[in-house]
């Protein structure tokens, strides 16, 4: 759990920066990375916390195999549902409100059952445990494109 709350105070600290682009790295600016970070941990969230734990069916999925003991998500290879891409334009006030109701969320998971779970298109049906370790990644994923695109050109 601490981990979300570091993650989710990594992507605070970059909002001041929020208009930075770095075409080589990404189409997308610093904003629209954490705007979509934050996008999908709440509705993550509000997906596991609204299941219901008699409904989770353990599933062998290869990806989910490979990936998440690397806890890597590769860059490129995946399209966003559109209920988690970021607006035209991305606020600082919009995303300070995200990142309150996602630290709310992150609090929330601390209590949730095993077997509450989340669906993901890629990776299936994942209990909590896994839920926890996919925000880490998909964060993480976003975290890093984030400082590509800050890095300085040489």
């Amino acid at each position: 759990m601490n981990t979300l709350n570091l993650l989710l105070d990594q992507l605070e600290a970059y909002i001041s920066l929020k208009d930075k682009r770095n075409e080589m790295v990404s189409k997308a600016s610093v904003g629209w990375q954490i705007d979509h970070s934050l996008k999908v941990f709440i509705a993550v969230c509000n997906w596991i916390e609204n299941s219901n734990p008699a409904d989770y069916k353990k599933q062998l999925n290869f990806w989910r195999l490979i990936l998440f003991p690397l806890g890597y998500i590769p860059r490129g290879k995946a399209r966003s549902p559109k209920s988690v891409l970021p607006p035209e334009v991305i606020t600082t006030e919009d995303l300070i409100n995200q990142l309150k109701v996602a630290r709310h969320h992150a609090k929330r998971l601390k209590s949730l059952p095993q077997n509450a779970y989340f669906k993901h298109f890629i990776f299936g049906m994942l209990t909590s445990k896994q839920t926890l370790r996919f925000l880490e990644m998909h964060t993480n994923h976003h975290l890093k494109i984030i400082k590509d695109i800050l890095k300085p050109e040489r």
